[in-house]
């Protein structure tokens, strides 16, 4: 194949993100609460204990479950949320749709709080000086807020698009952007179903970041961290 182009899932492929996931999930959940208690906004007694983490994340998924369309629309899906338990803390609307933004705000620059792996910098820009790159995600991370972003001329949020991955619709977008074809392009990304597969059936050739060493189907490649992309690159331009 004549490699032109590279697709990146972002999330636990550029960098590990349970941590900043829990972390941001937990922080921005705590200054809700401790915001609402100093304005003495809505009935006596706090929020968060009304409505532990557990009860958002449980009104998330069933929110998910009732606009099927939106269940790869996290930002959708948190501040529908918090508008919702807001209101029935006994917050107005107006005060809780304000209340929601100004949570979400918090969960956004939290989220953004992400440390790429050290050798992602000088990964990408060498790629990018021969190979066109775009990024899609399922994730709430706008690219385009980190330092990284810059390598990314393309950057598909395929919630948003309320198409998320395994979809076959974000890659053709990157792709169709990216003035590409899936036969003369990569994709890399840690999820099989999300990532490795969905980026095959389109005829890509696929990186799949992944924690065992089961056999890997013509056309999937098996990297145990990003950093070893470089080399699968140049194994597929030999084989070009």
């Amino acid at each position: 194949m004549t490699l032109e182009a590279i697709t990146f899932d972002l999330d636990d492929t550029l960098w590990d993100n349970r941590g900043v996931m829990q972390r941001t999930e937990q922080d921005h959940y705590a200054w809700l609460d401790a915001a609402l208690a100093d304005a003495a906004e809505g009935p006596a007694g706090r929020f968060a204990e009304r409505f532990p983490l557990e009860a958002f994340i449980a009104r998330r998924q069933a929110l998910a479950a009732a606009h099927p369309p939106r269940r790869g629309d996290f930002t959708w899906l948190r501040r529908r949320a918090l508008a919702e338990l807001l209101a029935e803390h006994g917050l107005a609307a107006e005060p809780a749709n304000h209340w929601a933004d100004r949570a979400m705000e918090r969960f956004m620059a939290l989220r953004h709080e992400v440390e790429p792996h050290p050798e992602v910098e000088t990964l990408l820009e060498a790629l990018g000086r021969r190979y066109r790159l775009a990024s899609i995600t399922n994730g709430n991370v706008e690219v385009t807020r980190l330092p990284l972003g810059r390598h990314f001329p393309v950057a598909i949020a395929a919630g948003e698009l309320l198409a998320p991955k395994p979809d076959p619709r974000p890659f053709l977008l990157a792709l169709s952007r990216l003035g590409s074809h899936p036969t003369r392009a990569l994709h890399v990304g840690d999820a099989w179903e999300e990532d490795a597969l969905p980026a095959r059936r389109l005829g890509m050739q696929a990186a799949w970041i992944g924690p065992d060493d089961r056999p890997m189907p013509p056309g999937i490649h098996r990297l145990a961290h990003v950093r070893e992309l470089p080399e699968l690159v140049r194994w597929l331009e030999a084989q070009a």
